[in-house]
């Protein structure tokens, strides 16, 4: 029998957690490892305790869960992550898929979406409450347009299409060498090929595209 699903839970609603808990232990494949009341320790905790998914309320005091989301993608723990929200708002997804977040499941769902959201995103796969896949099928459509309009996108790399990401994030190059744990001068070096295969000209025109473009690439 394969080992359970280690998994924390960040949420600063004692009740809510409980409830989340009790969920989550009716299940023999997931077990708990930690809990968490705020986004700092939710932090420390996943740190110390290497979960293979945490699922993060997206309001809490001291470190919110996209501010949690954030640190983990720029420490690069190998963490699934799953937002837990009360918010049907299509920028706060947004901003939690630029993050790296896989699940996002709103709180009235949650008992009904959380354990088949915590085997997806450990799977690698995203999963979002149906309520809100709407919003997923709108962020391809305007990825898909932006190729049609763009399709020199096409012949990014892999490791330039993740720069571009990055980019996007307003990194500076010192920032993503440090991430990706490549030089600067690789990063520079990115940099430019993407600028000379998507026609970009002038200092800022890279930074320009990648922010404009950010929910689309």
């Amino acid at each position: 029998m394969s080992k359970p699903i280690t998994v924390l839970i960040a949420d600063d609603h004692p009740i809510f957690r409980k409830g989340l808990l009790e969920v989550l232990s009716e299940d023999p494949a997931i077990k708990v490892v930690g809990e968490a009341a705020d986004g700092l320790s939710g932090l420390q905790k996943i740190r110390e305790l290497k979960p293979q998914a945490a699922v993060l309320d997206l309001d809490m005091p001291g470190m919110n869960g996209l501010e949690v989301a954030q640190k983990i993608s720029d420490l690069k723990l190998p963490v699934a992550l799953i937002m837990l929200t009360m918010h049907k708002e299509e920028r706060l997804f947004k901003e939690a898929m630029d993050v790296g977040v896989l699940g996002f499941v709103l709180k009235e769902n949650a008992a009904n979406d959380l354990l088949n959201c915590i085997r997806a995103v450990v799977d690698g796969q995203p999963f979002i409450s149906p309520s809100l896949s709407g919003f997923l099928l709108s962020r391809n459509s305007r990825a898909q347009d932006l190729r049609k309009e763009k399709p020199e996108l096409e012949t990014l790399t892999a490791s330039e299409r993740r720069i571009l990401k990055l980019i996007a994030q307003n990194l500076t190059s010192k920032e993503i060498a440090d991430q990706l744990g490549i030089s600067h001068h690789t990063v520079e070096n990115h940099r430019a090929k993407i600028c000379e295969r998507l026609n970009l000209r002038g200092s800022h025109s890279l930074l320009k595209f990648a922010f404009d473009n950010k929910s689309k690439l």
